[in-house]
């Protein structure tokens, strides 16, 4: 019988231990010597305003990464998606294809129906169609409200 392994966290070194903490820092610095010269209509006052707006601007454009996280990872199912969808209407694995074509061309044979799906597969790897061309070519749209 084998033990459960332990689903460990994954860090983004740069984001996690690097710039995040350095946003914080520097926003909080800034902030706490602003407060300080608020009110004030000199050169000071206006400089630590502009440090800490820009060190609030940078820490939310750190947090908004996140939203970066979720996009690999829903690429990833859309991946999933695929492979899925093609055993199920080929029989057929869908790894040799899959290693021809990018992400993008994964992406828009979501958009095709099962039953065109097969053979547009193997004709955007055989063929090196674009996205463009790829979408051009379905016939039975199924459109994907869900994705962001």
């Amino acid at each position: 019988m084998s033990t459960p392994t332990k689903n460990t966290v994954q860090f983004y070194p740069w984001h996690h231990f690097v710039l995040l903490p350095l946003a914080f820092i520097m926003a909080g610095y800034a902030i706490k010597h602003y407060a300080n010269v608020a009110g004030d209509d000199d050169e000071i006052a206006r400089l630590w305003f502009t440090v800490a707006a820009l060190g609030v601007i940078g820490l939310g454009v750190l947090l908004m990464l996140r939203q970066h996280y979720a996009l690999q990872l829903q690429d990833r199912i859309c991946r999933l998606e695929v492979r899925q969808r093609y055993f199920e209407v080929s029989g057929q694995r869908f790894a040799e294809l899959e290693q021809q074509l990018s992400l993008a061309q994964i992406l828009s044979l979501r958009l095709a129906g099962d039953a065109e799906l097969p053979a547009l597969a193997q004709a955007a790897a055989a063929q090196k169609l674009s996205p463009k061309d790829i979408q051009a070519r379905i016939t039975d749209f199924q459109f994907d409200s869900m994705r962001v």
